[in-house]
């Protein structure tokens, strides 16, 4: 059963949405992101594994994908939880089970809604305004040199209208694993007269990814248990990347990181064994959101003072300051 946890026409619900985790300080500099004594409340549940989430500023509300099922649901503070989309991910005719659903969300710079559609392998843009959403999709991108890609995961646009994004195989099922197309599980850039650019080859599960604040380094999660690291590139004048270094190795906590956000300031907060992890803009762990059940992905919201954050089979919020 899913749950929409309180909302403003209900003080009494609000005052009685349920709480979970702690927040950890290691560095002092955490107190000016989060007051110490922000809660994480939660807004919604009984999701089988939410991900992607999203918040739209201009009508105060969020998205976000539940992956397994298919679709993608939208809370907001004044109407609670309602369903968005259906068939957001798979439009086949052919039943089929695993990961098949939308993954990472973007909101590009034309008010359009983009999904990385785990199910379609493809990148696409829902057409439909984003008020009066519909299960209709123009793809922009689903092929890399003629084969099909394998499950795109997260994507990112850069100010100049650029995207850039992710394509591990964790939506593919049995059949298609046997019949996986391409080589590599690749980071891409598709630019605005549709170039499509293989950027990274060498990652074994490009997962989560950012752009600094200036848009001079990308950042790219690699959610593999034998190489659980946050890596750096740097982007040169031509686009060609340079590894710059890794962010961070998680090897030793027990997880791998999934996805991420980079705020104003070049803080990161990257979802990760045990919890959302808080990094400066030098690296440095600075402090962690622990909770008890795996977290995918997050997004930052009222001019980076709220964090949404999703995991597993709820939809969490801190309100930091």
């Amino acid at each position: 059963m899913l749950i929409a946890c309180g909302s403003n026409n209900n003080k009494e619900k609000v005052d009685k949405r349920k709480t979970v985790g702690t927040v950890e300080r290691l560095h002092t500099s955490l107190d000016k992101l989060i007051n110490p004594t922000a809660k994480v409340e939660v807004i919604a549940e009984g999701f089988t594994w939410s991900e992607g989430p999203l918040w739209v500023d201009e009508h105060q509300f969020l998205l976000f994908s539940d992956v397994t099922n298919n679709k993608v649901y939208k809370w907001s503070e004044r109407k609670g939880l309602e369903e968005y989309l259906t068939l957001a991910g798979y439009t086949g005719k052919i039943e089929r089970g695993g990961e098949m659903g939308s993954n990472g969300l973007l909101l590009d710079l034309n008010g359009n809604l983009v999904l990385c559609q785990q199910g379609n392998r493809q990148i696409a843009k829902m057409d439909a305004p984003l008020v009066l959403p519909k299960s209709s999709y123009i793809s922009l991108a689903n092929r890399f040199n003629g084969k099909k890609f394998n499950s795109p995961n997260d994507i990112i646009q850069r100010s100049n209208g650029d995207l850039f994004f992710t394509d591990p195989p964790y939506g593919l099922n049995d059949q298609e694993i046997e019949k996986k197309e391409l080589s590599v599980n690749g980071v891409y850039k598709l630019d605005t007269l549709g170039t499509l650019t293989l950027l990274i080859d060498t990652l074994s599960r490009p997962n989560g990814l950012a752009l600094s604040p200036n848009e001079d380094k990308l950042i790219v999660s690699n959610s593999d248990g034998q190489k659980p690291m946050l890596y750096a590139y740097d982007i040169d004048n031509n686009d060609s990347l340079k590894a710059a270094g890794i962010v961070f190795n998680f090897q030793k906590y027990g997880g791998a990181p999934d996805g991420f956000k980079i705020d104003d300031q070049g803080n990161i907060f990257t979802s990760g064994p045990g919890g959302i992890w808080i990094f400066n803009d030098e690296y440095v762990p600075i402090g962690k959101i622990k909770l008890s059940h795996a977290v995918s992905n997050c997004c930052l919201a009222d001019d980076g003072k709220t964090l949404y954050i999703t995991a597993g089979r709820q939809v969490l919020r801190l309100e930091m300051r």
